[in-house]
């Protein structure tokens, strides 16, 4: 019931729900650059009240308008007149308009700018000019935390975007739905992230499932297609075209069909969005779940996640393009692990949850057992006290000496396991347990990730309070966001030390091991 939702926190299912009902009520405007703030919602409550609304910048200002009744969006379009251009258009309603002054002279003299809302963080070498200002390592992992998260307004933004592609997958399929995922909901997403979406036909699987009454059965006549791949991409190809033809705002269209998971790639420029498009990806859905309860359970989850991912951004280990690097979602994982690993564990294991689960939990995907609690008052909170900062260098210490040639990472259990073949790197699927999810990265990038790991571990334990405030350089987490060797003079000279012999040890070690595996070869 509602007020038993009221009295515990949300479920995963529950705020996408809650998210996509305001997205529903909620239209987007192009602003002049001055406007009077008040006069444009007294102008717009004409057609019903305004729940929320704020005003960022792309390509020029817009606002986004969150009404409390979704019949107000057919009031305002009615009262709406088509583009006035000489140009033709697509006769589609949307609920993207333009906004200008009827008399811009006279009515901009008393216009003033309007607030804007953020939608990407600040530049890395501001982010270290805040965090040296920073009281510990551990204020500074805060503060980075909430320079770089989606904020409340961005989040709007991204369940609004899907919201107005559904306005139009709903042309050829009425009963379905387009919810973001991955790293736009899983509580990991970092401000200027791409916005994954999927097209879902459950509303309509689920209608097909029901029993009617009754001495006769009857079912719809669909289209027969050999296999659900062909389906996907035949109606990805369809909304592709439409999204490319009709859709304002859409542009630089691309179809990948042939992927292994087939998706529709495109510009939203209203929003400033690159999107990806794919069908009913039901296990990238329990996988952003499985990531949204871990980040909900401990506030130094996140904190940590965000930390680690910013410092390898800066040290060249991740990358936005595809390639032999480690990938966001990778590190995000052995974040997850480590912190298993504690004692006493931060985060539970994936099986700790299963077992909580109880029936509506239960999900078997393709074959795969995909079954974890989503109630979260029923996860007994962690009795580890360990500030963030101890976890960050203990982070490093401990994969900067993790034994990568014989262990893999097993989310499942918790548990470092064999592993089951010869990637440098191999953290097992939490859900497709045949699957690596750090398939890609090659030796020379985990050897990289080793090196700045351990370096970074060093600089954390020769860290010296009293110092820094002397001299005025940089420290902690903000030593840590510097390309190794850019600091200054000093900072060089305290490197030169055990943390430089460290990496060459490292090196040599790794040659050495090389070395040797060849003469074994040569003597077979």
């Amino acid at each position: 019931t509602d007020g038993e939702v009221k009295t515990r926190k949300k479920t995963f299912t529950e705020v996408q729900a809650e998210r996509l009902e305001q997205a529903e009520r909620t239209v987007l405007l192009k602003c002049p650059s001055k406007l009077n703030e008040k006069k444009l919602l007294q102008y717009l409550s004409s057609h019903g009240s305004i729940k929320s609304h704020f005003f960022f910048e792309n390509r020029g200002v817009h606002a986004l308008i969150e009404f409390s009744d979704k019949d107000s969006i057919a009031s305002l379009q009615d009262a709406v007149g088509v583009p006035s251009s000489a140009e033709h258009h697509v006769p589609f309603k949307s609920r993207l308009f333009t906004l200008s002054l009827k008399n811009p002279v006279s009515q901009a003299a008393g216009e003033t700018p309007v607030h804007l809302a953020p939608q990407s963080h600040i530049p890395v070498k501001e982010l270290i000019q805040k965090l040296c200002h920073a009281d510990s390592i551990s204020s500074q992992m805060y503060i980075l935390l909430n320079e770089y998260q989606l904020t409340e307004e961005n989040i709007k933004l991204r369940f609004l975007a899907c919201s107005l592609v559904r306005d139009f997958t709903r042309a050829y399929f009425p009963d379905s739905t387009v919810k973001p995922f991955g790293s736009s909901v899983n509580s990991f997403g970092k401000l200027g992230c791409d916005l994954d979406m999927f097209l879902d036909f459950c509303d309509t699987q689920k209608k097909a499932a029901q029993v009617k009454k009754g001495p006769f059965e009857m079912e719809f006549q669909m289209k027969r297609l050999p296999s659900e791949r062909l389906a996907t991409q035949k109606i990805l190809s369809v909304v592709g075209d439409c999204l490319d033809n009709f859709a304002p705002g859409c542009v630089n269209i691309q179809k990948i069909l042939n992927a292994r998971c087939p998706l529709v790639k495109f510009s939203h420029q209203p929003t400033g969005f690159q999107c990806d498009l794919s069908v009913s990806n039901s296990i990238a859905i329990r996988s952003s779940e499985l990531l949204y309860i871990y980040g909900c359970l401990d506030a130094r989850v996140r904190a940590l996640v965000f930390t680690v991912r910013c410092w390898a951004r800066v040290h060249g280990l991740t990358s936005s393009v595809p390639g032999s690097w480690i990938t966001n979602f990778s590190l995000t994982m052995m974040v997850m692990f480590f912190l298993q690993k504690r004692s006493p564990p931060i985060i539970p294991t994936l099986d700790q949850l299963k077992e909580l689960a109880d029936e509506k939990d239960k999900h078997i995907i393709g074959g795969y057992d995909c079954s974890f609690v989503s109630d979260l008052s029923k996860i007994k909170p962690t009795k580890n006290t360990e500030t963030v900062d101890e976890l960050l260098g203990d982070f490093f210490e401990y994969f900067g000496n993790f034994d990568f040639r014989k262990n893999s990472l097993n989310l499942r259990k918790g548990k470092e396991v064999n592993k089951p073949e010869s990637s440098p790197l191999y953290i097992w699927n939490p859900f497709e347990q045949d699957l690596n999810i750090s398939k890609n990265v090659n030796q020379p990038q985990l050897e990289k990730f080793i090196a700045m790991a351990r370096e970074s571990a060093w600089i954390l334990q020769k860290e010296d309070k009293t110092q820094r405030t002397i001299d005025k350089e940089l420290w902690g987490l903000a030593a840590l966001l510097v390309p190794f060797g850019k600091s200054n003079a000093n900072k060089m000279k305290r490197m030169k030390g055990i943390g430089s012999e460290t990496i060459r040890s490292l090196l040599d070690s790794l040659k050495l091991n090389n070395a040797n595996s060849l003469q074994k070869a040569v003597r077979k």
